[in-house]
């Protein structure tokens, strides 16, 4: 069954040229692993079966029946014994139902929430699997970075040893120096560890374990949303939301099963129709005129009401606890349209502050860098200590590893933004897919590299 988000992604994929797919592919690996996807179509699959069945009961019924008895009668006036064989159709059309006709109406809102559901279950998989994907991205560039800062430090600590010896520091510089590399190095472990729990967290979403995730190339742009206004995402939003959708169904199935408890009230009108032959025959004993064997047909046409007068007071709770419902599901709808809302326009401004964010920790790294380089010249020359060698080393290190992290928050921002919208389908991934390659350099070599390092805002 295709459904809306799914439908034109096999398309898709077959229109692509020969560029790494890895993060579609995990996608595509998930789609056929992950249980929540696969529980959200079986509940829409089975409340399109509920509808059905609801249908069911505004169409005629038809059953057949057949008998066949023996009878044996002694007494008095009478001996007979006879045998009776017959057959029969009976037909059941409903004429006036009220409350079948509001409970299939309610059936069909059911169903629509139910897709809703399933259309929101599909983008959260593809959230799911971006935000694991570039977990492991980022634990493992803070791992590079943690590593890179632990061998610089080290190198810092052999020479303060290596200078404490021949006399030219004190004892202290070298304790602090080791207590550094110390610090570092549990750092570095519990980074490890953190990028070990990642792979594991994406494993649980495709069933595989991936050691080698294709990265972000470096010129990726972070563009502003477009359109460059929250309002208008935020009508997007409200209109488009299928978690909303789904609220608006649910809502409109409660007052359809409001009415389908009032219902209990009302008259109710069948048509019946019967047709049926019976056969007596083998009559022994004495007979009357009236034991004659021969064939006997029947048929019968007409119209049954029922008027309900009383029913101990259950309609009336019936409609109480019917009208409870549907401001449960008002209230419900209220807080997600309030969700939704807040969700939208924050993340809209959390987009724009990662593309600020990443342009000033770009030039951070530079900065950092530089003044790394000067810490090191000046503690040749006697002008810098120890202690501000690795305080500059360290966070040089630190602004790496942020500029990593915020080009990933600017990547999951932008998907959260559009999944709020409503809009998030497969192809924003597999846009995504073309930025990535196997090729793209580490955040340590981008930043020994200055002449790599550019303005990710520009295209």
């Amino acid at each position: 069954m295709k459904k809306r988000l799914l439908s034109g992604l096999v398309g898709l994929l077959a229109a692509q040229p020969a560029l790494s797919l890895d993060l579609v592919e995990t996608y595509e690996k998930a789609l056929s692993y992950d249980s929540g996807i696969a529980t959200a179509q079986a509940r829409l699959e089975s409340q399109q079966a509920a509808s059905d069945i609801s249908r069911s009961k505004l169409l005629p019924q038809l059953n057949a029946s057949a008998e066949a008895n023996y009878t044996d009668i002694s007494g008095p006036l009478q001996v007979v014994d006879y045998t009776t064989v017959g057959f029969g159709l009976q037909l059941t059309q409903p004429v006036f139902r009220a409350d079948a006709w509001f409970s299939y109406d309610a059936s069909q809102l059911q169903t629509d929430s139910a897709r809703a559901q399933y259309n929101l279950a599909q983008q959260q998989l593809i959230l799911d699997v971006a935000s694991a994907y570039f977990d492991v991205l980022r634990a493992r560039d803070t791992v590079t970075t943690l590593h890179a800062a632990e061998i610089a430090i080290q190198r810092q600590y052999d020479q303060a040893q290596e200078r404490f010896d021949v006399g030219l520091i004190a004892i202290t510089a070298v304790y602090e120096a080791r207590a550094t590399f110390d610090d570092s190095r549990s750092q570095r472990i519990a980074a490890e560890n953190r990028l070990n729990i990642a792979r594991e967290q994406l494993a649980r979403l495709t069933g595989e374990y991936t050691e080698d995730l294709e990265n972000l190339r470096q010129n990726f742009p972070l563009s502003p949303p477009n359109p460059m206004s929250p309002d208008l995402w935020e009508k997007t939003a409200l209109e488009q939301n299928w978690s909303i959708q789904a609220a608006t169904f649910d809502l409109k199935a409660s007052e359809k099963n409001l009415k389908v408890a009032k219902a209990g009230h009302y008259p109710t009108v069948d048509l019946q129709a019967s047709y049926g032959k019976s056969k007596v025959g083998n009559i022994g004993g004495q007979r009357s005129i009236f034991q004659r064997e021969g064939t006997t047909t029947r048929g019968v046409i007409g119209l049954q009401l029922s008027v309900p007068l009383y029913a101990g007071g259950g309609i009336q709770a019936g409609v109480r606890q019917q009208r409870s419902l549907v401001v449960v599901a008002e209230e419900s709808l209220n807080t997600v349209r309030r969700d939704v809302r807040v969700n939208t326009r924050s993340r809209f401004l959390t987009i724009n502050n990662n593309i600020e964010t990443t342009s000033a920790l770009n030039q951070t790294i530079v900065s950092r860098r530089s003044a790394l380089d000067a810490t090191r010249a000046g503690y040749d020359v006697g002008t810098r200590n120890f202690v501000e060698v690795l305080d500059a080393e360290r966070a040089y290190y630190v602004a790496l590893r942020d500029y990593a992290n915020s080009r990933y928050d600017y990547v999951l921002n932008s998907l959260l933004l559009k999944q709020s919208a409503g809009t998030l389908s497969p192809r924003d991934l597999i846009d995504l897919n073309n930025w990535l390659s196997a090729s793209a350099p580490g955040i340590e070599a981008l930043a020994n590299d200055r002449k790599t390092l550019g303005d990710p805002t520009r295209q």
